[in-house]
């Protein structure tokens, strides 16, 4: 568990340092440069630790670079604001991939209700879509305190709720299926 946070602070760190920077200064444009530079470190110091770097984190810099760089251009938060969005949308493309959520559940779910399984992995990619377009909606506000709440609060809240509610539907699935089978195999 602990690897798991410290693995998330580090996927988010440029967005911690931009938030950071920003609510201590009301300057967008050194928030910006700030995470920009912190984002390059990071690809640096892990390249100097020869650490294997997978390809969502050139793609992370990749996207934090050019949005930071259009927001210091334009002087306008929205575009690195906007990064999330991007995020979300691969993602919810990469879930669209039938049956992707088998390898990820214990045998009895994916034995038992695999069809339930494959729904699921296309209503988590549809909440991926819903997620990024938010996103793009609240960062088109231009206002970064609702954003940072948006971001930390609903997208985390979404994900958590619809994780929860999964869980109970596919634990109570799957022990009726099990016990319907059983009274016919009794019968």
């Amino acid at each position: 568990m602990k690897d798991v946070f410290a693995r998330l602070a580090t996927d988010f760190l440029s967005t911690i340092v931009f938030l950071v920077v920003y609510f201590a200064t009301d300057n967008i444009v050194l928030a910006t440069g700030v995470a920009i530079a912190g984002a390059v470190a990071q690809v640096i110091y892990a390249r100097i630790k020869r650490k294997e770097l997978g390809y969502m984190t050139w793609a992370s810099l990749g996207l934090v670079i050019v949005l930071g760089s259009a927001t210091i251009l334009t002087n306008d938060p929205r575009f690195v604001l906007a990064k999330p969005a991007i995020a979300h949308f691969a993602i919810g493309t990469i879930m669209l991939k039938r049956g992707w959520m088998l390898r990820y559940m214990p045998a009895i779910v994916s034995e038992t209700i695999p069809e339930y399984v494959t729904f699921a992995g296309y209503a988590w990619a549809a909440m991926m879509f819903a997620l990024g377009c938010g996103t793009i909606a609240i960062a088109m506000t231009g206002d970064l305190k609702l954003w940072t709440f948006y971001v930390s609060v609903v997208l985390v809240g979404a994900k958590v709720a619809a994780f929860a509610i999964q869980y109970v539907v596919f634990r109570w699935t799957v022990r009726s299926r099990i016990s319907a089978a059983r009274s016919t195999a009794g019968a």
